[in-house]
């Protein structure tokens, strides 16, 4: 995508939402708990195995997490590489919704992450994967709309994101899969503890 043809869309669409105020503060908004939502449905998936059952969920959710690290990682050394200015900075014209963040805007850190995520657990369940990447591509294409990134920064965040996810879940399996056995001898007792006070409470009494 030439830098024109990425400016003429960022444009089109901001002018779009700066008509329709209502939509870039939703979004906005949106914006703003989407991605803490995001992590902790994160984090919740490994509470959805059971102590001493299979490890999917675990597994999947380590994976997730240690994706969006990569893939921000990656994020962070491109940018350091090309560091394109945001484009309220290059245009100061432009219309925007929440806060003006002056890092590099090329790759889009929140399309890495989401997607690095979001793809990690689609590659061990379809259905749950599905939502995540929804999920994903509202957090990506509302970067666009809140006025913080050009359409090819959050492309190639998606790139990179899908890109960490293949890389953790196929290559970096061996090492996921240590670290969750380490993890879950923490939180195993007491995941076990809250489902035994949740299946019998009166025992606790």
């Amino acid at each position: 995508m030439s830098a024109v043809v990425d400016y003429r869309l960022y444009h089109s669409i901001n002018l779009f939402v700066a008509g329709h105020d209502w939509l870039g503060s939703a979004v906005g908004f949106l914006e703003t708990w989407a991605v803490p939502l995001f992590g902790l449905a994160t984090i919740g998936l490994w509470f959805l195995a059971r102590p001493g059952g299979r490890r999917k969920w675990k597994l999947a959710s380590a994976s997730a997490i240690t994706s969006a690290a990569v893939a921000l990682l990656v994020a962070q050394a491109i940018s350091k590489t090309w560091p394109r200015e945001r484009p309220f900075v290059a245009h100061p014209d432009a219309h925007v919704w929440g806060s003006r963040s002056h890092d590099p805007s090329f790759p889009s850190d929140h399309a890495s992450a989401a997607f690095g995520i979001a793809f990690a657990i689609f590659l061990f369940d379809r259905v749950v994967g599905a939502i995540f990447l929804g999920a994903a591509t509202l957090i990506a294409v509302g970067r666009v709309f809140v006025g913080a990134h050009y359409p090819a920064d959050v492309l190639a965040g998606t790139l990179v994101g899908i890109g960490a996810a293949v890389l953790v879940v196929r290559a970096g399996m061996p090492l996921v899969e240590r670290a969750v056995r380490m993890v879950e001898r923490l939180t195993d007792p007491v995941v076990s503890l809250f489902r035994r006070h949740a299946l019998h409470p009166r025992r606790g009494l």
